[in-house]
């Protein structure tokens, strides 16, 4: 291993920990300052400035081999070769006489197309967080191990914009020729993780696999269930089901066989985790989880769940097995259920309603949510945004190569999706009245879904967002159904739809060459 340090430039390092355990891994961390334990055993780190993703300081290395594949643009933004390698020189020489911790796994639960990963780590932290994220080789897969992407993550190392040119201190820089990622300046974990996910994105669809930005979990009869939503939705609480097992809380590729999970573990929000609400979460908070910007007790090492004044965006990273009804291997069947999760800040859409093929076209292209705060640097409160296919930030191909594989298999499979806002009621964000919805009723109308209770009622069509909203379901009162019957105001509800409307409107015309069915499908603002 030593070898292939110093193959990469990283001259004489101080020592090289080949695939350390978590224990080996989290003693290195408090040994050297890293972090610090929690009285459950998880390890506590702060990630300092970066405590979210930083989309403004990610770079894609456009080379020939790869140019017309990739959707240029604010997302993926072009860096020369002659830059990344500028870069690359003085981070690896940055690295030299310095601890490295390596980790080899894979991306991908089904070895039909899983890739073999190499993380290369200056924190000790950090590997541990990797180690418990990606899919954790045998012995024997070891032997023969073989990376193919490398990531280099050295959040010491610092940037300088205008030499370097790029955006700050920090830079996420994904080069697909040379089959290398390269992350500097941002102690932030996720960073890795999506980099990972970013390059998936690039390799599953050129296998006919649909990659895609959502959780996944399996009934006791077998029926699988997806869930798309951005990070602060509820993917991952949603998915963790004590009556199903999860598959996975985050990404996952859909192929001819089924449904399999690119993870090895859960990157959980925490923020107000309480053992009532989410006990698998709170209870996967123990040694060998890495906690990200929790306020902690100094004296009792007692977390403090509810104090954002760090960040709104704090984590925990641990393997999926610490979740106890997890599925292993990580894979499914063809999903039954496709439930897209929305956090709607102007508190209009139906907690949840049914959608035709077209409209899950529609929403899916569209992917309206609010960004959570601390979910990105600068969000310091929800705000209503789209994001194409609920990840355009980790999407380097075009959009419609996403949208058509979904649909396809929405057909193939005669999937039932459904829409569920996650988001608020009573009013728009900053609303007297407003509130977020209510989980215990949320968790209710996902269970009405996947168990066919929701087909049973009746429906009307909302005439506004012409969405199928169920009048019963049960467990969930029938006000909680309908939007405007928790507003005070009917004329302040309608105004808020119709603004709301207007905004899919606008953003659905940069959309070229769009079907008119899935056009059609759309709100009308009239």
């Amino acid at each position: 291993m030593l070898k292939y340090i110093e193959s990469l430039g990283i001259i004489a390092p101080k020592a090289v920990y080949y695939q350390p355990s978590p224990a080996v891994l989290t003693e290195k961390a408090v040994e050297r300052g890293e972090g610090t334990l929690s009285e459950t055993g998880a390890l506590v780190v702060n990630t300092g400035k970066y405590t979210g993703r930083s989309p403004d300081d990610r770079y894609v290395v456009d080379v020939p081999c790869i140019h017309n594949d990739v959707d240029w643009g604010k997302i993926n933004v072009p860096i020369s070769a002659e830059k990344f390698d500028s870069i690359y020189q003085k981070l690896t020489a940055y690295l030299q006489g310095r601890d490295i911790f390596v980790f080899d796994g894979f991306a991908g639960a089904d070895p039909a197309y899983h890739l073999p990963v190499r993380v290369v780590n200056e924190l000790a932290s950090q590997n541990l967080f990797i180690h418990q994220l990606l899919v954790r080789p045998t012995e024997e897969e070891l032997k023969d191990f073989a990376p193919g992407f490398t990531v280099i993550a050295a959040p010491g190392f610092k940037c300088i914009p205008e030499v370097d040119g790029v955006h700050s201190e920090a830079a996420i820089l994904l080069n697909f020729e040379k089959k290398i990622v390269l992350i500097a300046g941002s102690q932030y974990a996720g960073e890795i993780k999506k980099s990972i996910f970013s390059v998936m994105n690039y390799f599953l669809p050129k296998q006919g696999v649909f990659s895609m930005h959502c959780s996944a979990n399996i009934g006791k009869d077998g029926d699988t269930a997806i869930f798309f939503g951005l990070s602060g939705t509820g993917k991952t609480t949603l998915s963790a089901d004590p009556n199903r097992q999860l598959i996975g809380d985050d990404e996952h590729g859909w192929s001819d066989k089924g449904v399999f999970n690119i993870e090895g573990g859960c990157y959980a929000k925490c923020i107000r985790l309480s053992k009532e609400n989410e006990p698998q979460i709170w209870n996967a908070v123990r040694f060998g989880t890495l906690v990200e910007n929790v306020i902690m007790d100094p004296d009792t090492r007692i977390l403090d769940f509810d104090d954002a004044s760090l960040t709104e965006n704090t984590r925990a990273g641990y393997p999926v097995t610490f979740i106890p009804n997890c599925a292993i291997p990580g894979v499914g069947g063809h999903p039954k259920t496709v439930i897209f999760l929305t956090a709607d800040a102007f508190g209009v859409l139906p907690p949840i309603s049914k959608l035709s093929k077209e409209q899950a076209m529609y929403h899916y292209v569209s992917g309206y949510t609010a960004k959570v705060a601390g979910t990105e640097r600068g969000v310091t409160e929800p705000q209503a945004t789209f994001s194409t296919c609920f990840g355009a930030p980790f999407l380097p191909l075009h959009p419609s190569v996403y949208a058509e594989m979904l649909g396809k298999k929405i057909e193939e499979h005669e999937t039932n999706v459904y829409l569920v806002n996650t988001g608020w009621a009573g009013g728009r964000y900053g609303m007297e009245r407003c509130f977020r919805m209510k989980l215990p009723y949320t968790r209710a109308m996902v269970t009405a879904a996947l168990n066919g209770e929701l087909e049973k009622s009746e429906f009307e069509k909302d005439p506004i967002f012409g969405l199928s909203v169920p009048k019963t379901c049960p467990g969930v009162p029938s006000e909680f159904l309908s939007q405007k019957a928790l507003w005070q105001n009917d004329q302040a509800y309608e105004a808020a739809a119709k603004e709301l409307a207007q905004s899919f409107i606008k953003n659905f015309k940069k959309y070229t060459n769009m079907p008119d069915t899935i056009v059609n499908a759309g709100p009308k603002a009239e």
